[in-house]
């Protein structure tokens, strides 16, 4: 394997990590116990609380492969969102579509590509925000990282205690609680500025207020703002007849010539977060207490966070305005309480979450123009026309929105950890909804070429979508012998998940209205949109095989508002009705653990995660099925000398007929299953503290692979000729790459009252193909190797503390993904890169 310069010092830099950890584990006669006062310890082994298993455990305890930052970690490596901590996750990785929140998550290499679209699959990898489940399609919900206990990354199939979006792992972020025992806060401050970007910062603050000795209020706020660091350059279009497609007005040739002038600026992508939180706990009595939760958050992105490397350093060349805000709010209920000496816990939530966008779609029309090029391109082969007659600029920018809504209920009960015999049970139900809205704009093109009634749309996306599952779980412990305890557990899982609306082209009215006119959109297409639309005979409107119309042309009213008609759903007694996926089943899970003594815990894990199945938008590819992963895993637990940490688990996972989406006619998502596919790896997480040192290293080792061929035409039997092979068995699967490791090294020193400290951290990740189709990953291009160095120099005292600090030291380009604008647009692809260098001061006071 082939690294970059700066990779391989990276990759060094690692192995002295490792020695680091190494050379204290074999002198360990006298260890001196971890100091109290050290930062760095309250990640220690017997410090981290989790609740992976719905309960509260040390994490040396648990069973599971399960990586937390504490929220010691979570500051000192000055997290804040997403990508900050899925960097210091080994087992994570993300899929961007280019801007905060349209990150879609994969662990373990369970990732075919292509997710993260609002008509898609559901996710393989659930995320909680306490007991909250708060998992989107078409992206998760980035949460502003602030007085937060810590984030647990549970890896492996979890589908007994959380379900069908946790097939994968489930990600967890777990707030801090109001607090009884005294009335304090807290300030922090942070200037940044990003090397060939502009100047950030954030100011956040947490104030805790206890109203007696059992109840207190506890309040989080913050405003963050994110640099740009992508410029929008200068550029041209220019479309046939024209001989030069990057040619600048004026036109020649009788073609179209337009620029980009009134949108170019430097520091483009630049991102605006505010938000806060609060939550109120109050204790009935001795045994019940009610802990209701709301958040608020608003983020504001502008420009886009993909750049073309065609153009330049982090630069692109773009022709409408871009932008996305993105916002949620949610509220939570939490009542725990005891029936006899059994915990019980209710966990309701709600949660509405809206984003609205504008993107530059150019690229579509530049494409296929020259797709189209010995025809004329786009204008002489297709109908881009306005009300006059006259040919129009084809360039498209897309209005999109979606509107989240998200009801979650759990029960369950706990029978009393210090027994022999324990069990966890419960019942689930969750209930989520999208209104989506997608709108493909031609500025002045003619109203009969458009999508009847929304003149200048090209093609319309307008539906709703609805998501339900019921569940029912267990998980029984036994402790055989002291040393020796064997769990099994099982969920009763139900899924109902439904599609209606419309999508697609318009149709001309003609003169008399019967939707016969010519040509019958600006694309000439028959296939979808209005002309399958649902007449009152129950039939569509349209046959383009028989080239005959249905016995009425009346259309019945759109079920969806904002609709001309509709097109996805099915036809029953006179209505149109949604497209229902429905299925039930089992997931399981078997454990075995053995603790030859109190600091060394081996386990053995085989478990089955699943995720639900669903309706394509278009009837001729139809339903898609469930997708089953079936884990096993073996590992251990360790601690030396109350001073090293050492967590590792080797496993294999076969993943059942994954679900695969990709972009196929018209530039739709479409999602099918393909093959089955066999992923092993291992994971590694150590930590070492003694005095006034600390050293973590985290490592993932994940080799992904299909067991048979993906064909371009779904193939039961997976043996399609040669010519439709598009990965062939044994090709990798994308996203993920073979190795991800992370290490941090902190130093402090007592100077008066003060602790200085240096720390070191140091991410690298190995190459990733950006897509399974072999083909087309080529074209895209692959997801290089990289590596980040990030440095602080900092003091802590009681009450103040303060930090210099420099992320990303080498200015490396690390891309996270890769995506292009539409199916045929690989000449111009897109990478999202990590934010290039950036220094900055952090100030804090507690009071």
């Amino acid at each position: 394997m082939r690294m970059s310069r700066k990779a391989r010092i990276a990759h060094g830099l690692l192995l002295a990590s490792g020695a680091l950890l190494a050379a204290p584990a074999l002198a360990q006669e006298a260890p001196q116990a971890p100091q109290a006062d050290n930062a760095a310890a309250a990640d220690g082994p017997d410090v981290i609380i989790v609740t992976a298993q719905k309960r509260s455990e040390n994490l040396q305890k648990v069973p599971i492969s399960i990586q937390a930052l504490g929220e010691a970690k979570l500051e000192q490596l000055n997290v804040s969102n997403f990508n900050s901590y899925t960097q210091q996750l080994p087992s994570v990785v993300a899929q961007s579509a280019g801007t905060p929140g349209t990150n879609v998550i994969y662990m373990r290499g369970v990732a075919s590509g292509g997710d993260g679209n609002h008509s898609g699959s559901l996710p393989s990898v659930g995320v909680y925000l306490d007991e909250q489940p708060v998992t989107t399609v078409g992206g998760n919900l980035d949460v502003h990282i602030y007085d937060v206990a810590r984030i647990e990354s549970l890896s492996g199939p979890q589908g007994t205690l959380y379900g069908a979006s946790s097939e994968a792992g489930t990600l967890r972020i777990i707030t801090n609680k109001p607090d009884t025992s005294g009335f304090y806060g807290r300030v922090d401050g942070e200037v940044n500025t990003v090397h060939k970007g502009g100047q950030g910062g954030k100011l956040e603050g947490m104030i805790n207020v206890p109203f007696s000795q059992t109840a207190a209020l506890r309040v989080v706020g913050y405003y963050q703002r994110d640099a740009g660091f992508i410029d929008n350059v200068a550029g041209c279009r220019s479309f046939l007849p024209e001989g030069d497609p990057l040619g600048c007005p004026p036109s020649k040739n009788g073609g179209i010539s337009v620029d980009n002038s009134a949108f170019v600026k430097k520091d483009y992508n630049d991102t605006e977060i505010y938000g806060g939180r609060a939550a109120l706990k109050v204790d009935l009595d001795d045994n019940w207490t009610v802990t209701p939760t709301v958040m608020y958050q608003d983020t504001k992105s502008h420009g886009s966070y993909g750049t073309d490397a065609r153009v330049g350093d982090l630069a692109v060349q773009h022709f409408f305005p871009e932008y996305r805000d993105d916002n949620f709010w949610s509220a939570a209920l939490t009542i725990e309480g005891k029936l006899g000496n059994w915990d019980v816990t209710y966990a309701g939530s709600y949660m509405e979450r809206k984003t609205y966008s504008s993107s530059d779609y150019t690229d579509y029309a530049e494409t296929y123009d020259q797709l189209y090029a010995s025809y004329g391109g786009v204008a002489s082969y297709l109908y881009f026309h306005d009300a006059a007659g006259n040919t129009i600029d084809p360039r498209q920018k897309v209005i999109g929105t979606d509107h989240f809504k998200k009801i979650s209920q759990e029960l369950r009960i706990a029978s009393p950890s210090d027994q022999p015999l324990r069990l966890v049970a419960g019942a689930f139900f969750q209930r989520q909804s999208n209104a989506i809205h997608q709108d493909y704009q031609v500025a002045n093109l003619a109203p009969e070429l458009s999508v009847n009634g929304s003149p200048g749309t090209l093609w319309l996306t307008q539906q709703e979508r609805v998501d339900k599952d019921y569940a029912a779980f267990g998980e029984l412990t036994w402790d055989i012998t002291s040393k020796f305890s064997v769990t099994g557990g099982a969920r009763l899982f139900k899924y109902d998940n439904s599609l209606v609306g419309f999508f697609g082209f318009g149709r001309n009215p003609g003169a008399n209205g019967l939707y016969d006119g010519s040509p019958p959109n600006a694309v000439g297409s028959n296939r979808t949109g209005v002309a399958q639309c649902f007449t009152e005979s129950g039939q569509r409107l349209y046959d383009r095989d028989t080239d005959t119309y249905a016995t009425s042309r009346v259309l019945l009213p759109a079920v969806v508002s904002g609709s001309p008609c509709t097109n996805l759903g099915v036809y029953e007694n006179g209505k149109v009705k949604p497209v229902v996926a429905k299925g039930d089943g089992v997931t399981w899970r078997f454990n075995a653990t053995y603790k030859p003594t109190d600091t060394l815990m081996m386990y053995a894990t085989v478990s089955k995660g699943f995720r639900p199945g669903g309706q394509n938008r278009r009837g001729d590819f139809g339903a898609y099925q469930p997708d089953y992963l079936i884990n096993y895993e073996l590992g251990l637990k360790t601690t030396l000398g109350g001073v090293l940490r050492l967590n590792a688990a080797i496993y294999q996972q076969d993943w059942k007929h994954f679900q695969f989406a990709y972009l196929g006619p018209n530039s739709f998502t479409v999602i099918t299953n393909g093959p089955n596919a066999r992923i092993r790896g291992f994971d590694i997480d150590a930590g070492f503290n003694i005095e006034r040192l600390s050293v973590n290293v985290a490592a993932a080792y994940t080799d992904a692979k299909t067991s048979q061929n993906l064909c371009a035409v779904f193939d039961p039997t997976f043996t399609c000729a040669t010519s439709s092979v598009q990965a062939p068995a044994g090709t990798r699967l994308p996203i993920t790459p073979r190795f991800k490791a992370t290490t941090t090294v902190r130093y402090t020193v007592p100077v008066g009252e003060a602790k200085v400290y240096g720390q070191f951290n140091l991410a690298y990740q190995s190459k990733a193909s950006s897509d399974i189709r072999v083909d087309y990953a080529a074209k895209l291009g692959e997801l290089p190797d990289f590596a980040t160095v990030n440095l602080s120099l900092g003091a802590d005292w009681p009450n103040y503390s303060l930090e210099l600090f420099v992320q990303n030291l080498l200015d490396e380009r690390g891309q996270l993904s890769r995506f292009v604008q539409c199916g045929a647009c690989t000449s111009r692809p897109y990478y999202v890169p990590i934010t290039p260098r950036t220094i900055g001061l952090r100030a804090g006071a507690k009071f």
